[in-house]
């Protein structure tokens, strides 16, 4: 096990790794200045390194002293298309583009999690995967990396996998949470085109209008969720796009909708969509128009192992104390590509706060946010959680 003191050696090279990061932010797959720094960080540690093909990932596997399975630990590197307004000394230099989510904590921490396994190395009985990800944010990184072979890097099938993810609001400093099964949404995108007939807006009789039928649709999708939906099994629908048409007097051809879709189950999961699809079909035959559907099924429903839960839980507190690890209520509605590792192997997703003190944690702006900041001292808290959790794993598989 380790605890914040384990990590004050390392403080300064992983606040300064931070911050290298946070100032040269990369977007989606490619990301190849974040992954020639990890590469940096981790040089001279006794790893066997690997890089991705179809992304800029890294891939390292650190082999512990005695024989044992392995367990992996997953840091996600991209950034968010958000022009920063943080005001903070070390902000983004590159222009629309902003470490708003803290992973630039994520990958310093998981870079502190290798160091500190490495120093125990000797103490390991079985080996520990770092998974050091791009793409997390839409581009299904987590999925790709599977693909190319990251829960078998260490030569077998990992046993477990866990993620630490900052939170720039809502939890205070250092406080850990999580909780057995859901604890982030799936997330699905829809994008629905109705094609009907232009005209002129005075002889709607003699066109075929899409906007009604788009208006329509917008009101008739959130009962979708409030007449088909268990209310204590919960989708959201969200329609955040509209548009149609160019004037006042011209009925468009066409017109456009988009829509996100969070769910927390399997079922439900299945449930809206099928609905979705059902009413936007239903309302283009009354109007008489035309409806394309496309549904993308982007990320499912992130569901910790009830086992992996509660032991990430006591490890939690052992690390930091019972004051600082509590079992959260209910899940969130973001979602999360590391849901993917989690439907192939037992694991969990932990939550770790990042407000700066002084920051009231229920006002403070959120992850994505242009003004978000995340204090320094949550990488080593990163470090500490990331690095006992693996080492804990192992220590119970040997006994």
């Amino acid at each position: 096990m380790f605890s914040s003191l384990d990590a004050l050696p390392l403080a300064e090279r992983l606040i300064s790794l931070r911050h290298a990061l946070h100032r040269e932010p990369e977007l989606g797959l490619d990301l190849p200045r974040t992954q020639a720094k990890v590469l940096a960080a981790l040089d001279g540690l006794p790893l066997e390194v690997g890089i991705g093909t179809s992304l800029t990932s890294v891939t390292a596997v650190l082999r512990g002293g005695r024989p044992g399975p392995a367990v992996l630990l997953r840091g996600d590197m991209d950034a968010l298309p958000v022009q920063e307004e943080s005001g903070i000394g070390y902000a983004s230099e590159i222009a629309g583009r902003m470490h708003a989510c803290g992973h630039d904590i994520h990958t310093a921490g998981l870079v502190g999690a290798a160091h500190l396994l490495a120093a125990r190395r000797a103490e390991l009985a079985g080996d520990v995967v770092f998974m050091f990800q791009p793409g997390e944010e839409g581009q299904g990184g987590a999925k790709l990396m599977i693909d190319e072979g990251v829960l078998d890097a260490a030569g077998e099938r990992v046993v477990a996998a866990y993620a630490v993810h900052v939170a720039a609001t809502a939890l205070p400093l250092g406080l850990v949470a999580t909780r057995p099964g859901t604890v982030l949404a799936a997330s699905d995108t829809v994008t629905v085109t109705v094609t009907g007939r232009g005209g002129h807006g005075s002889s709607p009789h003699l066109a075929a209008d899409p906007v009604p039928a788009l208006a329509e649709m917008v009101t008739t999708l959130q009962s979708v969720v409030t007449r088909t939906i268990d209310a204590f099994d919960p989708a959201v629908v969200t329609v955040g796009s509209i548009h149609a048409g160019s004037a006042a007097n011209v009925i468009p051809e066409s017109g456009t909708l988009q829509v996100t879709v969070r769910s927390f189950s399997t079922a439900t999961h299945r449930a809206v969509r099928a609905g979705i699809e059902r009413a936007l079909r239903g309302i283009a035959d009354a109007h008489g128009v035309r409806v394309d559907i496309d549904y993308q099924e982007n990320y499912p429903v992130t569901a910790n192992d009830s086992v992996e839960a509660d032991f990430a839980l006591r490890v939690a507190r052992e690390s930091f104390g019972e004051q600082r690890v509590f079992v959260a209520p209910r899940p969130m509605a973001g979602s999360e590509d590391f849901s993917f590792v989690l439907d192939e192997v037992p694991g969990a997703y932990l939550m770790l706060g990042a407000v700066p003190p002084g920051t009231d944690p229920g006002t403070a702006p959120m992850n994505h946010s242009p003004q978000a900041v995340f204090d320094d001292r949550a990488v080593g808290e990163t470090a500490v959680l990331l690095a006992s959790l693996a080492a804990a794993r192992l220590r119970e598989v040997a006994r």
